[in-house]
């Protein structure tokens, strides 16, 4: 344990770092200190020269050519697909469906689930701290099916009021969508108690898992979830994918997303009939190179281990908390006693998009804005936030760097 608090037994960060070149550069004549990692997260050389290595000696389209390069790719990309299941707990891999990411993973379910399931009168639940992208999908939903949205109330904390959630639950409920982590404030929400009280009605649930999988440990069997979706690029590994566990009786009923190639057992001028899932969500060339990024991206989650990353971030945290409690003029938003390593923060002082402008003169770099969470900064009165969101190679001397950056900003426009 260091003199800040930070738990350093628990990994070699330096070591750690080492495996990201990215954040060896310097910005603005000053080192890079990286704290945008809710937004996305690096990639370490393990991944990258996975990729590389995939482009240049192995690139194949998959599931269709019968050469041997093809059916190399395929088994890759299938063993990508095995690993993304055993890291989410899954029961076998074909419960796991293939996306552009976590957006895109909502909306396929939005759209399939509610097009099979949801009817004119029926409710769908979310919470008052969702991302855009676990919103937006629902008011469509309700708007074209003449279905109802209701929304969990949050308390000052940033924690769902769980007694206001019950009441909300009736025998109307078709869906209960929730993130795990909130995007904006690092509440941790309670989604096994959210999802077991949903089912108690006959509703399915949706887990938004963009902010948790690359943060605390997962099981979908434990969580007991209907769905839970992730984006690649938040978990180390290449953009443009990520994907959605889905319980296979479920994905059975459900009709498909997008329709082409890939994604049929028979076409004739007539008719067309559906694979089975997973493939009957995943038409066309799907984005190979990333899926082999991702599968090696957990590797090297694993090889560290997401319990100790945890507990290295937790702490990472509770230190960070305690330098900005101690500033003057600045308010916390967000102060769930569960929560991830994010710190949003208001300064009555200056706007954040101003505040993380000289930030970034210190080579700091923070988020600034609404974070597709509006009805969050509408709920505790403020336009918008500064996020510092830490990751497991951040170092405890960078948020020294930044609350003094911080107190900087407080002088200047003060």
């Amino acid at each position: 344990m260091s003199n800040t608090g930070v738990a350093d037994n628990i990994l070699d960060v330096e070591k750690i770092r080492k495996d990201f070149p990215i954040l060896s550069q310097s910005v603005r004549g000053k080192p890079l200190i990286y704290l945008d990692n809710a937004a996305t997260t690096h990639k370490p050389n393990a991944v990258i020269e996975r990729v590389r290595k995939f482009d240049a000696e192995e690139y194949g389209t998959v599931r269709r050519g019968a050469y041997k390069l093809s059916e190399n790719a395929t088994q890759l990309y299938e063993d990508a697909r095995q690993k993304v299941a055993d890291f989410m707990g899954a029961e076998k891999k074909g419960e796991i469906v293939f996306t552009s990411g976590t957006t895109q993973a909502i909306n396929l379910v939005a759209y399939s689930f509610g097009k099979r399931f949801v009817n004119e009168g029926d409710e769908i639940i979310i919470s008052n701290i969702e991302h855009h992208a676990n919103t937006v999908p629902w008011q469509v939903l309700c708007e074209e099916r003449g279905a109802k949205l209701k929304v969990i109330p949050v308390n000052d904390d940033g924690e769902l009021v769980m007694e206001e959630y019950e009441k909300l639950l009736s025998s109307k409920t078709r869906m209960v969508a929730v993130n795990h982590i909130s995007n904006a404030l690092g509440t941790i929400n309670p989604v096994k108690e959210i999802t077991e009280k949903a089912h108690a009605v006959g509703a399915k649930v949706l887990i938004d898992g963009a902010q948790s999988s690359a943060h605390t440990k997962m099981d979908v069997q434990d969580i007991g979830c209907d769905f839970y979706t992730f984006s690649g690029h938040k978990m180390y590994a290449p953009s443009g994918i990520g994907g959605v566990y889905g319980k296979m009786d479920v994905w059975e009923e459900m009709p498909p997303y997008v329709t082409g190639g890939d994604m049929i057992m028979q076409v004739t001028l007539e008719k067309s009939t559906y694979a089975k899932p997973p493939a009957r969500f995943e038409a066309g060339t799907p984005p190979i190179t990333q899926v082999i990024g991702l599968g090696a991206a957990i590797d090297y989650l694993e090889g560290i281990g997401l319990d100790k990353i945890a507990d290295y971030e937790n702490s990472l945290l509770e230190y960070g908390t305690r330098l900005f409690k101690e500033i003057e003029g600045v308010r916390i938003i967000g102060n769930a006693r569960h929560k991830a390593s994010i710190i949003s923060f208001y300064m009555d002082a200056a706007h954040p998009h101003d505040v993380v402008t000289l930030l970034d003169q210190d080579g700091i770099s923070c988020r600034g804005g609404h974070h597709c969470a509006q009805p969050t900064m509408i709920r505790y009165g403020v336009p918008a936030t500064t996020r510092a969101s830490m990751a497991f190679y951040n170092k405890p001397e960078e948020l020294d760097a930044l609350a003094e950056s911080v107190k900087k900003c407080i002088r200047f426009f003060s």
